[in-house]
């Protein structure tokens, strides 16, 4: 038996990148940034953030192009996947993503955000910041796992 689970909760670092594939499936994909605090060797407080690449499709990737924008604190629950192309350069490069299956709004809309819909459930979301979303490798919709 194995499990492949990934739970976060964070605030989304640029817009919505929705597109369909040639079958015409809606696919999405943002970055998320959550936060973790630690203390350093003199006990001041560090901030890290670490940035994970999100993937949604069909009905939920239409969710997320129509609900969702940059600054917003979502809850994302999925599977982890590792693809691997190879750069300009012929390197081979590695890409890790999360395969959302789940995503609920877990914070107030924020102020001046253009993005629409119902307002989420209670709670707490990751900080964002710590510098410019990640920007998703060259896609070939062969990839596309349906």
């Amino acid at each position: 038996m194995s499990v492949n689970k990934a739970i976060l909760i964070g605030n989304i670092g640029r817009d919505i990148e929705l597109r369909h594939s040639p079958s015409g499936m809606a696919v999405a994909k943002f970055a998320l940034a959550t936060n973790e605090r630690r203390k350093d060797k003199e006990g001041k407080w560090q901030d890290q953030t670490e940035w994970h690449n999100i993937v949604a499709f069909g009905k939920l990737a239409e969710f997320c192009g129509q609900y969702l924008g940059k600054g917003r604190s979502i809850y994302v629950e999925g599977s982890i996947r590792t693809r691997t192309y190879d750069d300009d350069k012929g390197n081979r490069r590695y890409f890790t993503e999360i395969i959302a299956q789940t995503i609920r709004f877990v914070g107030p809309k924020p102020q001046g955000a253009e993005t629409g819909g119902a307002g989420g459930a209670g709670g707490a979301g990751g900080a964002g910041g710590g510098g410019e979303a990640p920007e998703f490798p060259p896609e070939n919709d062969d990839d596309i796992p349906f």
